[in-house]
């Protein structure tokens, strides 16, 4: 197919994740891929996948505008603190996007920007946030009521070392913010804030073993757009990472507050990001996992049901690609297909729960990640009821 027929899809970023979206992508032959990044070494990598590579400072004011204009639809691959702002000019440009950028701030707030331009702008379109909220979606129309949502997500390395016994499977000052930002979720209809790695519990997952679950910030839109009374997202790690980081915290090595330090003043967060980053990073070759269940309570037609979805991903081998930008990168791809082919075409700021929603998304995402050798695994249950059930 000739070039300007195709249609064209730029992806800002080519960082872990970004690099698997392009490489995704690129297998199509009904679509021209640009890869756009500020590292020429991350933009090398990808000579091979025959996509059109771009050096620019996507962090330069009215940077994006331009280099999206020929594109039919943009995806968004930046790390957090610079998504937000990323966003919103793609939006102004008019282009259609998904995004899997986890920034800190409310992406409502681009809502009545992306429909005034007409533009369907799914954001959070990772694994969770992002699969486990089209799970949420898909599973909602399944009940008549949903009583409760439970998530645990986690990626880590295969091999365990000391001390962390972590790697950043993507963006590590994400990771910190996970630490330090509090955590929300919904009790018996009401929003609760509880700190960052607080409530540990142990977890054992087929195939893993024995896991350690905390709180963290992560049910995002879930809060404003899915009714269950009761919700909840735990990350999971190995067992003692949680106290480890919160002992970092609590003394002060994730502030952001200048001290003084030999007369000179020091960022904590910098320093500790510095001293972290270098040993959080996967060398090559170092294999990682992600593992996910999501559990949703429901009732449909009297009956109380449990539907259980649990996802283990490892690292590709064949293709050199970490399981977290399989699992988060193949997700976002698929989505984007949905978008390019008119499956999914609400206008305004869509959560991935939107998408779920639709007829036909959640088979098409199921069958795309198993074709890549992603497999969710379903189990539905009926529940006894109880008692007190009304």
């Amino acid at each position: 197919m000739d070039h300007a027929q195709r249609k064209h899809v730029t992806v800002l970023g080519a960082g872990l994740v970004g690099s698997a979206i392009v490489a995704d992508l690129a297998q199509d032959a009904d679509l021209a891929v640009t890869a756009i990044d500020a590292s020429p070494a991350a933009l090398a990598r990808l000579a091979a996948a025959g996509v059109r590579i771009q050096v620019a400072d996507l962090a330069a004011p009215g940077a994006i505008a331009p280099l999206v204009a020929e594109a039919d639809l943009v995806v968004l691959a930046v790390p957090g603190f610079m998504g937000y702002a990323a966003l919103r000019q793609v939006i102004e440009a008019g282009k259609p996007v998904v995004d899997i950028s986890f920034f800190s701030e409310d992406a409502f707030g681009l809502d009545e920007l992306a429909k005034a331009k007409g533009v369907t702008a799914v954001v959070d379109c990772g694994v969770a946030p992002g699969m486990a909220n089209i799970i949420a979606g898909h599973v909602e129309g399944q009940l008549d009521r949903i009583d409760r949502y439970l998530c645990y997500v986690g990626g880590l390395p295969k091999l365990r070392r000391w001390p962390f016994e972590y790697k950043a499977v993507f963006s590590p000052i994400d990771v910190i913010e996970e630490y330090t930002r509090p955590a929300r979720f919904v009790e018996h209809g009401q929003v609760v804030v509880r700190p960052a790695l607080s409530g540990v519990e142990l977890i054992n997952l087929p195939g893993v073993g024995t896991l350690e679950a905390f709180n963290t910030d992560g049910l995002r839109s879930l809060m404003r757009t899915f009714a269950a009374p009761d919700m909840k997202e735990m990350t999971l790690r190995y067992p003692g990472h949680a106290n480890l980081m919160a002992v970092l915290r609590e003394s002060g090595f994730f502030g952001d507050k200048a001290i003084l330090v030999d007369g000179q003043p020091v960022r904590p967060l910098a320093l500790t990001a510095r001293l972290l980053f270098d040993q959080w990073k996967l060398q090559p070759g170092e294999e990682d996992f992600t593992v996910m269940r999501v559990v949703i309570e429901g009732r449909k037609q009297g009956r109380r049901l449990r539907y259980t979805y649990d996802l283990l991903d490892s690292y590709d081998r064949a293709t050199n690609t970490t399981s977290m930008a399989r699992t988060t990168g193949y997700t976002c791809a698929l989505v984007a297909r949905q978008l390019l082919a008119g499956k999914f075409a609400q206008i305004g700021v869509c959560p991935p729960e939107y998408v779920g929603r639709t007829s036909g998304c959640y088979a098409h995402l199921s069958a795309g990640l198993a074709a890549r050798g992603i497999v969710l695994a379903e189990r539905v249950e009926e529940e006894e009821p109880s008692d007190s059930a009304v």
